[in-house]
Protein backbone atom coordinates (compact mmCIF):
# COMPACT_ATOMS: atom_id res chain seq x y z
CA UNK A 1 0.00 0.00 0.00
CA UNK A 2 1.59 3.69 -0.63
CA UNK A 3 2.90 5.84 1.88
CA UNK A 4 -0.39 8.07 1.64
CA UNK A 5 -3.25 6.14 1.28
CA UNK A 6 -6.62 5.16 3.40
CA UNK A 7 -8.35 1.78 3.12
CA UNK A 8 -12.34 2.41 3.04
CA UNK A 9 -13.34 1.51 6.99
CA UNK A 10 -14.70 -1.72 7.56
CA UNK A 11 -17.15 -1.73 10.20
CA UNK A 12 -16.94 -4.65 13.08
CA UNK A 13 -18.24 -6.15 15.77
CA UNK A 14 -16.08 -6.64 18.92
CA UNK A 15 -16.64 -9.40 21.35
CA UNK A 16 -18.00 -7.59 23.91
CA UNK A 17 -21.02 -5.98 21.33
CA UNK A 18 -19.68 -3.01 20.45
CA UNK A 19 -18.97 -1.67 16.95
CA UNK A 20 -15.90 -0.30 15.91
CA UNK A 21 -14.80 0.94 12.21
CA UNK A 22 -11.04 -0.61 11.09
CA UNK A 23 -9.03 0.54 8.58
CA UNK A 24 -5.25 1.52 7.42
CA UNK A 25 -4.20 5.26 7.33
CA UNK A 26 -0.25 5.26 5.76
CA UNK A 27 0.46 2.11 6.92
CA UNK A 28 -1.01 2.31 9.78
CA UNK A 29 -3.67 0.34 11.12
CA UNK A 30 -6.77 2.07 13.43
CA UNK A 31 -9.77 1.09 15.35
CA UNK A 32 -12.09 3.93 16.06
CA UNK A 33 -15.20 3.18 18.12
CA UNK A 34 -16.66 6.64 18.03
CA UNK A 35 -16.34 10.34 16.02
CA UNK A 36 -14.71 11.71 18.60
CA UNK A 37 -10.87 11.52 16.30
CA UNK A 38 -12.83 13.35 14.17
CA UNK A 39 -14.55 16.19 16.59
CA UNK A 40 -17.81 14.32 15.12
CA UNK A 41 -20.48 13.40 17.73
CA UNK A 42 -21.59 10.09 16.05
CA UNK A 43 -21.05 7.41 18.80
CA UNK A 44 -22.35 4.05 17.55
CA UNK A 45 -22.57 2.21 20.68
CA UNK A 46 -24.58 4.82 22.52
CA UNK A 47 -27.09 3.40 20.86
CA UNK A 48 -29.73 0.75 21.23
CA UNK A 49 -28.06 -2.53 20.29
CA UNK A 50 -30.08 -2.94 16.82
CA UNK A 51 -29.15 0.43 15.51
CA UNK A 52 -25.59 0.24 16.64
CA UNK A 53 -24.16 -1.33 13.04
CA UNK A 54 -25.97 1.15 10.66
CA UNK A 55 -24.56 3.78 13.10
CA UNK A 56 -21.08 2.56 12.32
CA UNK A 57 -21.32 2.34 8.90
CA UNK A 58 -22.37 6.35 8.94
CA UNK A 59 -19.16 6.64 10.89
CA UNK A 60 -16.90 5.05 8.36
CA UNK A 61 -18.14 7.23 5.69
CA UNK A 62 -17.96 10.44 8.26
CA UNK A 63 -13.88 8.90 8.97
CA UNK A 64 -13.17 8.44 5.39
CA UNK A 65 -14.83 11.47 3.84
CA UNK A 66 -12.56 13.35 6.51
CA UNK A 67 -9.51 11.58 6.20
CA UNK A 68 -9.76 12.36 2.49
CA UNK A 69 -10.56 16.09 2.39
CA UNK A 70 -8.00 16.55 5.22
CA UNK A 71 -5.41 15.63 3.00
CA UNK A 72 -5.31 12.01 4.54
CA UNK A 73 -4.17 13.32 8.02
CA UNK A 74 -6.05 13.42 11.42
CA UNK A 75 -4.32 16.59 11.98
CA UNK A 76 -6.19 19.23 10.13
CA UNK A 77 -3.88 21.74 8.56
CA UNK A 78 -3.46 25.33 9.79
CA UNK A 79 -4.68 28.49 8.00
CA UNK A 80 -2.31 30.97 7.11
CA UNK A 81 -3.30 33.12 9.67
CA UNK A 82 -3.37 30.15 12.15
CA UNK A 83 -0.08 29.55 11.22
CA UNK A 84 1.28 33.20 11.22
CA UNK A 85 -0.08 33.46 14.86
CA UNK A 86 1.14 29.80 16.33
CA UNK A 87 5.02 30.79 15.14
CA UNK A 88 4.68 35.05 16.03
CA UNK A 89 3.52 33.51 19.61
CA UNK A 90 6.45 31.50 19.65
CA UNK A 91 8.81 33.94 19.03
CA UNK A 92 7.30 36.44 21.66
CA UNK A 93 7.44 33.89 24.61
CA UNK A 94 11.31 33.82 23.84
CA UNK A 95 12.83 35.59 27.04
CA UNK A 96 12.75 39.10 25.42
CA UNK A 97 12.96 42.40 27.18
CA UNK A 98 9.72 43.65 27.53
CA UNK A 99 10.14 47.11 25.35
CA UNK A 100 11.99 44.85 22.91
CA UNK A 101 8.95 42.80 22.88
CA UNK A 102 6.22 45.78 22.50
CA UNK A 103 8.69 47.01 19.71
CA UNK A 104 8.20 43.67 18.10
CA UNK A 105 4.77 43.50 18.48
CA UNK A 106 4.11 46.84 16.68
CA UNK A 107 5.64 45.03 13.45
CA UNK A 108 3.53 41.91 13.85
CA UNK A 109 0.64 43.84 13.72
CA UNK A 110 1.55 45.66 10.39
CA UNK A 111 2.13 41.96 9.24
CA UNK A 112 -0.74 39.85 10.34
CA UNK A 113 -3.27 43.19 9.26
CA UNK A 114 -1.86 42.39 5.71
CA UNK A 115 -1.87 38.89 5.76
CA UNK A 116 -5.60 39.08 7.21
CA UNK A 117 -6.75 41.50 3.93
CA UNK A 118 -4.10 40.20 1.15
CA UNK A 119 -3.99 36.61 2.17
CA UNK A 120 -0.59 36.58 2.07
CA UNK A 121 2.27 39.09 2.73
CA UNK A 122 4.48 40.58 0.08
CA UNK A 123 7.94 41.48 -0.42
CA UNK A 124 7.34 44.54 -1.95
CA UNK A 125 5.16 45.62 1.50
CA UNK A 126 7.64 43.86 3.27
CA UNK A 127 10.11 46.34 2.00
CA UNK A 128 8.13 49.48 2.08
CA UNK A 129 7.89 49.49 5.55
CA UNK A 130 11.50 50.45 6.60
CA UNK A 131 10.98 52.65 3.17
CA UNK A 132 9.14 54.87 4.90
CA UNK A 133 11.50 56.49 7.04
CA UNK A 134 14.14 59.04 5.46
CA UNK A 135 16.37 59.03 8.59
CA UNK A 136 18.73 56.20 8.44
CA UNK A 137 18.59 55.57 11.87
CA UNK A 138 14.97 54.74 11.93
CA UNK A 139 15.13 52.74 8.80
CA UNK A 140 17.83 50.46 9.87
CA UNK A 141 16.40 50.00 13.41
CA UNK A 142 13.04 49.27 11.84
CA UNK A 143 14.43 47.21 9.23
CA UNK A 144 16.51 45.24 11.67
CA UNK A 145 13.15 44.57 13.52
CA UNK A 146 11.32 43.58 10.74
CA UNK A 147 13.69 41.07 9.37
CA UNK A 148 13.95 39.21 12.94
CA UNK A 149 10.53 38.67 12.33
CA UNK A 150 10.34 37.88 8.59
CA UNK A 151 13.35 35.20 9.26
CA UNK A 152 12.13 34.01 11.90
CA UNK A 153 8.84 32.93 9.92
CA UNK A 154 10.73 32.27 7.19
CA UNK A 155 12.39 29.18 9.40
CA UNK A 156 9.51 27.67 11.09
CA UNK A 157 7.14 27.52 7.79
CA UNK A 158 5.83 30.21 6.91
CA UNK A 159 5.27 30.72 2.79
CA UNK A 160 6.82 34.46 2.88
CA UNK A 161 10.03 35.98 0.65
CA UNK A 162 12.61 37.38 2.61
CA UNK A 163 13.09 41.42 2.61
CA UNK A 164 16.19 42.62 -0.19
CA UNK A 165 17.02 45.75 1.62
CA UNK A 166 19.82 46.34 2.31
CA UNK A 167 21.26 48.67 5.35
CA UNK A 168 21.81 52.12 4.94
CA UNK A 169 25.01 53.98 6.30
CA UNK A 170 24.11 56.17 9.49
CA UNK A 171 26.20 59.11 11.39
CA UNK A 172 27.24 58.26 14.61
CA UNK A 173 25.71 60.26 16.96
CA UNK A 174 27.64 60.69 20.42
CA UNK A 175 26.51 61.47 24.15
CA UNK A 176 28.74 64.53 24.53
CA UNK A 177 31.00 64.11 27.34
CA UNK A 178 30.23 66.25 30.37
CA UNK A 179 33.58 68.47 31.57
CA UNK A 180 32.36 69.80 34.62
CA UNK A 181 30.78 66.60 36.53
CA UNK A 182 30.79 68.07 39.93
CA UNK A 183 28.66 71.20 39.04
CA UNK A 184 26.52 69.33 36.67
CA UNK A 185 25.84 66.63 39.42
CA UNK A 186 24.97 69.53 42.06
CA UNK A 187 22.57 71.16 40.15
CA UNK A 188 20.87 67.59 39.29
CA UNK A 189 20.75 67.19 43.27
CA UNK A 190 18.53 70.44 43.36
CA UNK A 191 16.13 68.88 41.25
CA UNK A 192 15.67 65.60 42.29
CA UNK A 193 17.28 63.24 44.39
CA UNK A 194 16.41 60.28 42.94
CA UNK A 195 17.91 61.18 39.59
CA UNK A 196 21.22 62.54 41.30
CA UNK A 197 21.85 58.82 42.68
CA UNK A 198 21.03 57.33 39.49
CA UNK A 199 23.74 59.77 37.45
CA UNK A 200 26.16 59.18 40.23
CA UNK A 201 25.91 55.22 39.71
CA UNK A 202 26.41 56.24 35.99
CA UNK A 203 29.21 57.98 36.54
CA UNK A 204 31.00 56.39 39.10
CA UNK A 205 30.20 52.91 38.79
CA UNK A 206 29.57 52.94 34.60
CA UNK A 207 25.91 51.07 35.30
CA UNK A 208 23.45 51.72 32.67
CA UNK A 209 20.27 53.52 34.05
CA UNK A 210 16.96 52.39 32.67
CA UNK A 211 17.62 48.34 33.54
CA UNK A 212 20.56 47.93 35.79
CA UNK A 213 20.34 51.30 37.82
CA UNK A 214 16.34 51.01 37.90
CA UNK A 215 15.70 47.91 39.03
CA UNK A 216 18.73 47.45 41.70
CA UNK A 217 17.90 45.83 44.61
CA UNK A 218 19.65 46.05 48.51
CA UNK A 219 20.50 41.90 47.65
CA UNK A 220 22.99 43.68 44.76
CA UNK A 221 24.87 45.07 47.05
CA UNK A 222 27.42 43.72 49.60
CA UNK A 223 26.82 43.92 53.29
CA UNK A 224 29.13 46.68 53.53
CA UNK A 225 28.01 48.57 50.27
CA UNK A 226 31.07 48.11 48.88
CA UNK A 227 30.84 46.43 45.69
CA UNK A 228 27.32 45.31 43.41
CA UNK A 229 27.35 41.95 41.89
CA UNK A 230 24.71 41.64 39.02
CA UNK A 231 23.82 38.56 37.77
CA UNK A 232 23.98 37.85 33.85
CA UNK A 233 19.69 37.93 33.43
CA UNK A 234 20.08 41.33 34.74
CA UNK A 235 23.20 42.66 32.37
CA UNK A 236 23.02 43.83 28.87
CA UNK A 237 26.41 41.63 28.56
CA UNK A 238 24.65 38.60 29.91
CA UNK A 239 27.69 38.30 31.90
CA UNK A 240 27.80 38.58 35.97
CA UNK A 241 29.06 41.71 36.32
CA UNK A 242 30.84 43.14 39.63
CA UNK A 243 31.71 46.85 40.74
CA UNK A 244 32.87 48.93 42.90
CA UNK A 245 30.92 51.55 44.97
CA UNK A 246 32.86 54.80 45.60
CA UNK A 247 32.68 55.90 49.57
CA UNK A 248 31.03 59.34 48.46
CA UNK A 249 27.86 57.02 47.47
CA UNK A 250 27.94 54.88 50.22
CA UNK A 251 27.49 57.63 52.44
CA UNK A 252 24.10 58.28 50.51
CA UNK A 253 22.44 54.71 50.68
CA UNK A 254 20.63 53.70 53.83
CA UNK A 255 20.15 49.98 53.20
CA UNK A 256 16.44 48.51 53.22
CA UNK A 257 15.37 45.12 53.08
CA UNK A 258 17.43 42.76 50.67
CA UNK A 259 14.47 42.14 48.27
CA UNK A 260 13.48 46.20 48.46
CA UNK A 261 14.66 48.25 45.58
CA UNK A 262 16.53 50.89 46.61
CA UNK A 263 14.69 53.84 45.25
CA UNK A 264 11.05 52.65 45.83
CA UNK A 265 11.55 51.13 49.34
CA UNK A 266 9.29 48.07 48.11
CA UNK A 267 9.58 44.88 45.82
CA UNK A 268 8.44 46.97 42.97
CA UNK A 269 11.16 48.53 40.54
CA UNK A 270 10.80 52.15 39.20
CA UNK A 271 8.30 52.19 35.84
CA UNK A 272 10.62 51.78 32.49
CA UNK A 273 10.23 55.85 32.00
CA UNK A 274 11.04 56.89 35.26
CA UNK A 275 14.15 58.49 34.46
CA UNK A 276 13.83 59.87 30.80
CA UNK A 277 11.10 61.61 32.61
CA UNK A 278 13.29 63.24 35.31
CA UNK A 279 15.84 64.00 32.89
CA UNK A 280 13.64 65.21 30.03
CA UNK A 281 12.38 67.82 33.12
CA UNK A 282 15.55 68.38 34.24
CA UNK A 283 16.53 69.41 30.62
CA UNK A 284 14.39 72.11 30.49
CA UNK A 285 15.74 73.81 33.58
CA UNK A 286 19.40 72.81 33.54
CA UNK A 287 21.46 76.05 33.23
CA UNK A 288 24.80 73.84 32.85
CA UNK A 289 23.74 70.97 30.20
CA UNK A 290 24.85 71.34 27.23
CA UNK A 291 23.06 70.09 23.59
CA UNK A 292 23.60 66.29 23.00
CA UNK A 293 24.29 65.81 26.65
CA UNK A 294 22.44 62.86 28.10
CA UNK A 295 22.11 60.57 31.14
CA UNK A 296 24.66 58.25 29.16
CA UNK A 297 27.26 61.37 28.86
CA UNK A 298 27.80 60.52 32.60
CA UNK A 299 28.92 56.80 31.36
CA UNK A 300 30.81 58.24 28.71
CA UNK A 301 32.31 60.81 30.83
CA UNK A 302 33.24 57.53 33.35
CA UNK A 303 34.70 55.34 30.85
CA UNK A 304 36.85 58.16 29.34
CA UNK A 305 38.58 58.61 33.04
CA UNK A 306 39.10 55.27 33.47
CA UNK A 307 40.95 54.73 30.47
CA UNK A 308 42.66 58.18 31.11
CA UNK A 309 44.18 57.02 34.37
CA UNK A 310 44.75 53.10 33.17
CA UNK A 311 45.19 52.92 29.30
CA UNK A 312 44.11 49.72 29.54
CA UNK A 313 41.42 48.83 27.03
CA UNK A 314 40.85 45.27 29.34
CA UNK A 315 39.87 47.47 32.30
CA UNK A 316 37.71 49.31 30.68
CA UNK A 317 35.81 46.40 29.25
CA UNK A 318 35.30 44.92 32.73
CA UNK A 319 34.31 48.49 33.84
CA UNK A 320 31.46 48.97 31.10
CA UNK A 321 30.31 45.27 31.52
CA UNK A 322 30.91 45.00 27.67
CA UNK A 323 30.57 41.26 25.94
CA UNK A 324 34.07 41.75 24.47
CA UNK A 325 37.14 44.10 23.91
CA UNK A 326 35.64 44.64 20.15
CA UNK A 327 32.56 46.53 21.65
CA UNK A 328 34.78 48.46 23.67
CA UNK A 329 37.20 49.16 21.08
CA UNK A 330 33.93 50.44 19.22
CA UNK A 331 32.87 52.79 21.84
CA UNK A 332 36.27 53.95 22.42
CA UNK A 333 36.21 55.31 19.11
CA UNK A 334 33.26 57.92 20.29
CA UNK A 335 35.25 58.68 23.27
CA UNK A 336 36.64 61.82 21.66
CA UNK A 337 40.35 60.74 23.34
CA UNK A 338 43.19 61.71 21.29
CA UNK A 339 45.59 58.50 20.11
CA UNK A 340 48.20 60.85 19.77
CA UNK A 341 49.75 63.39 22.49
CA UNK A 342 52.16 66.26 21.23
CA UNK A 343 55.26 64.45 22.91
CA UNK A 344 54.23 61.31 21.00
CA UNK A 345 54.92 63.31 17.66
CA UNK A 346 58.18 63.77 15.99
CA UNK A 347 60.87 66.62 16.74
CA UNK A 348 63.09 68.00 14.91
Amino acid sequence: MPKSSLSYPKVCKHRDGRYYVDFNLNSKRYRLFSGKRINSSLYPNSYPSKLRRNKAILLAKEVYDYLVSNNYSFTKPLSSIELFDFIINSKLNEPLSKSYKKTLSKTVRHLRDELITKGHISKQFINNIPLKYSNNTSYNTTRRHLNVLVNYLYENGFKIEKSSLKTRKQNEKLHKPINNVKALLDEVYMHNKNLHLCCLLIYCCLLRPHQEIRRLKWSDFSDDLSTISLSGNKVKSKRNRIVPVPIYIRQLLVKGQPQHNIFTGTTRPLNEDYFKTLWGRFKRVSKLLEQDQTLYSFRHTGAIEIFKRTGSITKLQKAMGHSSINVSLTYLRGLEIAELKEEDMPMV
